[in-house]
């Protein structure tokens, strides 16, 4: 009868564990998940890392692997934003490899949206429906929460996205109705605003365009969602030749803009961009001219900064993840070996273990090596094609790819103008001096004039090819 008491109580203690672990884990997830989404709305960078590196630290003290998951999720996420998409592939990859081992229907969801979304920033709109289908099915398996509910707006509205992009505009709009329901924020009005209005239909657009912006002013929040809001109505105004409220609407964006630009920064040249539109086609012609040189120049000095220090953030993250990865790695070899003394039968399964996970590093590595091959091949040709068509933005993305040649030619002569600068890039891509002509509209003389004055200015030597000097610089 003794026995039989405590295997009752031992039962009920370990039930009541099971149950106190499970709590803690809903309350680490939902807790963790609604903050962030508040800090990366509202553009709060600071807090977003600092909330996820406590949130990781408590989750490797409880050995919830899951929850570390969601933290290099999240941080992936932040990332994609900034378009620094190479700290994105180590953080999915991090997740990745701990949820391979987990049947969290939730995790899985969050997950495989947002990777969906990361790529589609780097337009693989296959890759994208893809993932963002196997979040659909992970979704529908967990249990109703308000985190469930969360999570499925983001999988309905990245859905409608994609199906826009694949040239489906019905089914399109049935996930943005989707997602509408499960929206108080006014964020799904605005995105259907802006879909219905590529359409041209400006009745049903200011509708839903109307809708969101009472929305946000409801909520009384400069955040992303205010941010997007007011950047839709300022473009829809100008499409309707409302010119006095499309430059109000679209000032307030560049307001809330400077608010979030620690996560937003991408904003402001569509911003900029708009703003150069409206008063083109005012015909003031000084202020189309402000907006397109702050667009260029404003733009290229804030993203380095940014860049440089979000990297910091990140590499710091990444580390300190990886120490404490090696100290529960060192932990387990002194299992291992416990255990190896003890049942020499299991060495054999634990070696097969380790080198499926060797095997697995190694492959991971490999294919983010190949990653990174075809991103930078897909920038080169996009660079190549902005220089072609003369978009000022063409020196801004050669920076992101040849950093140390822009910093080189400045150390030799820190005066060199941007468009200077512009030149000896084009010249970096062995652009012939007649395809230069023709592609900034001037004169083969001209561009054989600039040569002569970019040697004296950089000091080439006589003797020297001017393509040579450049290909020997960076």
């Amino acid at each position: 009868m003794k026995c039989i008491l405590l295997s009752i109580v031992a039962i009920i203690l370990v039930s009541c564990n099971q149950r106190s672990k499970k709590e803690f884990r809903e309350n680490f997830d939902t807790s963790l998940l609604k903050q962030n989404e508040k800090f990366r709305l509202n553009g709060e960078y600071d807090s977003l890392v600092n909330l996820n590196k406590r949130y990781y630290k408590q989750a490797d003290k409880t050995n919830y692997e899951e929850g570390k998951a969601l933290c290099y999720i999240n941080l992936a996420e932040v990332n994609i934003s900034l378009e620094n998409y190479q700290k994105s592939q180590i953080l999915f990859d991090n997740a990745k490899e701990i949820l391979n081992h987990s049947e969290n229907a939730i995790h899985k969801a969050r997950f495989y949206n947002v990777y969906g979304r990361f790529n589609m920033e780097l337009r693989r709109v296959d890759k994208a429906f893809e993932y963002n289908k196997e979040a659909m099915r992970w979704i529908r398996q967990s249990e109703n929460s308000e985190l469930k509910k969360n999570i499925l707006f983001n999988i309905y509205l990245r859905e409608a996205t994609y199906l826009m992009e694949k040239k489906q505009p019905q089914k399109a709009l049935e996930y943005f109705q989707k997602a509408r329901k499960l929206d108080d924020t006014g964020l799904a009005a605005c995105a259907i605003s802006d879909y219905i209005y590529m359409y041209k239909k400006m009745d049903s657009a200011k509708k839903y365009v109307m809708q969101a912006y009472y929305n946000t002013k409801a909520r009384g929040e400069k955040d992303g969602i205010a941010l997007y809001t007011s950047t839709i109505l300022g473009e829809y105004y100008i499409a309707d030749k409302q010119y006095d409220k499309a430059e109000r609407a679209l000032m307030e964006a560049l307001e809330i803009d400077d608010k979030t630009k620690r996560i937003y920064a991408y904003y402001t040249k569509y911003i900029y961009n708009d703003l150069r539109t409206l008063y083109e086609q005012k015909g003031d012609k000084e202020k189309a001219y402000f907006y397109l040189k702050a667009y260029t120049e404003a733009k290229n000095k804030t993203n380095t900064a940014l860049l440089k220090t979000i990297n910091q953030d990140m590499e710091s993250f990444i580390a300190g993840a990886k120490e404490d990865s090696e100290k529960h790695k060192n932990k387990m070899q002194w299992v291992v070996f416990l255990s190896l003394a003890v049942f020499a039968l299991s060495g054999t399964y634990a070696w097969r273990i380790i080198s499926s996970l060797r095997k697995r590093k190694r492959d991971l590595k490999i294919e983010a090596e190949k990653l990174r091959n075809r991103m930078d091949s897909k920038k080169q040709e996009e660079i190549i094609e902005l220089a072609r068509k003369n978009d000022p933005e063409f020196l801004i993305r050669f920076r992101e790819i040849y950093p140390e040649f822009i910093d080189k030619l400045l150390m030799i002569n820190p005066d060199l103008e941007n468009s200077e600068l512009t030149f000896c890039a084009m010249l970096k891509l062995h652009f012939t001096s007649k395809e230069i002509a023709s592609y900034t509209l001037v004169q083969h003389r001209t561009v054989q004039q600039k040569k002569y004055r970019i040697r004296k200015r950089l000091n080439i030597p006589a003797e020297t090819d001017t393509y040579h000097f450049f290909d020997a610089l960076n």
